[in-house]
């Protein structure tokens, strides 16, 4: 009998409305451990997940039949719900529309995960739009200004 083998890594990269810096340090990791619940039950597997305070980055190993914009509307909807319903923001907290998708192959897994695992370090140099020019730019994706996310200049 045939099966089915794939090798498909994602980098998913989403942020917080206007790019607000709200995601407190207190309740990050729960924040996280979350999110891989919601990945995990859709039957993806959370290869790391980190960010800073505006936003988030995750690498998970995905199968042929997830439909990734489905995994993220859920990771979002999901998770903006549970943070308001444990109140860990004092202010309105909402997930900026669209994301990020980007895809790496095999060989590149433990860079990836060290990249993603080291947000707070990476930018203390580097703003958040700064780093997602640079992801566009990469992996050479076309895009107008209009489309892309709503920036707060540091």
């Amino acid at each position: 009998m045939a099966g089915t083998f794939s090798q498909i890594y994602i980098q998913v990269i989403f942020a917080v409305k206007a790019r607000n810096s709200l995601i407190g340090k207190e309740w990050e990791e729960e924040l996280y451990r979350y999110i891989t619940g919601i990945v995990q039950n859709k039957g993806q597997k959370m290869l790391a997940i980190h960010g800073i305070p505006n936003h988030i980055h995750f690498l998970i190993g995905m199968k042929p039949s997830c439909c990734l914009s489905d995994l993220v509307r859920e990771v979002k909807k999901s998770s903006n719900s549970f943070i308001k319903e444990k109140k860990f923001s004092k202010f309105k907290f909402d997930w900026q529309e669209g994301y990020g998708a980007f895809s790496y192959s095999h060989s590149a897994l433990d860079n990836v995960i060290a990249y993603v695992m080291n947000q707070k370090e990476h930018h203390k140099k580097r703003t958040f739009k700064e780093e997602y020019m640079e992801f566009l730019n990469k992996f050479e994706i076309e895009f107008k200004d209009e489309y892309l996310f709503e920036w707060i200049e540091d």
